[in-house]
């Protein structure tokens, strides 16, 4: 699901325009960002929770020419699904 179908699915579910969907999903996901960038983790109970994972630097190689490198370190995001959603998603 894209971003678009998700603005579309929520103006056709609540009966609202495509435009005011639209800026309920961007004051969402800008609210999360905004979260994690201040090193807080976001939690959704029952679908999962977002956090940013530090990762440290280390040597690598870059595939093309074997030759080594130095990787900085890294902040990435990370999403944990929550237990409903692990259970919904393995149901038979």
């Amino acid at each position: 699901m894209t971003k678009f179908e998700l603005t579309e699915s929520l103006a056709h579910i609540q009966k609202i325009s495509v435009r005011e969907a639209k800026s309920i999903v961007d004051t969402i996901l800008a609210t999360m960002t905004d979260a994690m960038l201040q090193g807080h983790h976001v939690e959704i109970r029952g679908f999962g929770s977002f956090q940013v994972r530090q990762y440290d630097s280390y040597v690598g190689r870059n595939p093309k020419t074997g030759q080594q490198i130095k990787v900085r370190p890294k902040k990435l995001p990370f999403f944990k699904p929550g237990k409903d959603l692990r259970e919904q998603m393995n149901k038979n």
